[in-house]
């Protein structure tokens, strides 16, 4: 896994802990009946989840907010390590099904004790206000994931 040098000002590093164990995590964001009871910010609810987990494999997730807006996100797995990594693109689709502006999205999973330490790393945004708007998505997007594994 290699993360070139980016602009740190549309970056994206987050860290978080959960009580879960490092395969359980993984798991957690390769099955899509899985992924699909967490992934997204919080008040929202995932439609349909497709993730074709496989070097080049293409995935899809549609979520409805609140307010009734159905939002979709998709991207391509460029690399996967069970059960240590993931990465892939990931960029919105607007409202003809094209693609938005894409990021590269890592995911690293390491044990820490009996839990797993998740980092996620995304990069590069257009801007640093797009940079905080998915801070803001993932940090609701990791507390229903610990939701999830405290219930699983």
């Amino acid at each position: 896994m290699v993360i070139v040098d980016q602009p740190a000002d549309r970056t994206l590093v987050l860290t978080r802990l959960f009580n879960a164990p490092r395969e359980a995590v993984f798991t957690a964001w390769t099955e899509p009946e899985r992924a699909a009871r967490w992934w997204g910010p919080t008040g929202f609810v995932t439609q349909s989840c497709q993730l074709d987990l496989r070097v080049g494999g293409a995935w899809r997730v549609q979520m409805r907010s609140r307010g009734g807006t159905l939002y979709t996100k998709r991207g391509v797995y460029r690399e996967i390590v069970p059960p240590e990594w993931l990465v892939f693109t990931y960029a919105w689709e607007d409202g003809r099904g094209a693609p938005g502006h894409e990021t590269l999205v890592t995911i690293h999973l390491e044990r820490d004790g009996d839990g797993t330490r998740l980092t996620l790393h995304q990069a590069v945004f257009e801007t640093t206000a797009e940079r905080d708007s998915h801070r803001d998505g993932w940090s609701g997007c990791f507390a229903r994931f610990a939701d999830y594994l405290a219930i699983t």
